[in-house]
């Protein structure tokens, strides 16, 4: 689904930063980084409200990124996430 929000990501061995997200699955999400990525990359992406997400960088296009949940979202919590997110403001 496409959003335009603010998530937090942490990569490994760094730290924290909000950064805008774009798209959103139950399987993974387009977001950009600070600096940019590396294919096979792990992050961690937190949405309010649960607790972070570990992913892998699987596609790079400068410092934007598309990564894949190691563990996709049950469609539940996915609809929840995506509500939040669309009520962010852009």
């Amino acid at each position: 689904m496409a959003v335009n929000a603010q998530v937090v990501v942490r990569r490994l061995r760094d730290h924290k930063f909000q950064v805008r997200v774009y798209d959103v699955s139950c399987h993974g999400c387009r977001i950009d980084f600070l600096t940019p990525p590396r294919l096979d990359d792990r992050a961690w992406v937190k949405f309010d409200g649960l607790e972070g997400l570990e992913a892998t960088v699987c596609w790079i296009d400068g410092f934007t990124a598309g990564v894949q949940f190691a563990k996709p979202m049950h469609p539940a919590v996915f609809e929840r996430v995506l509500g939040q997110l669309e009520a962010q403001p852009a």
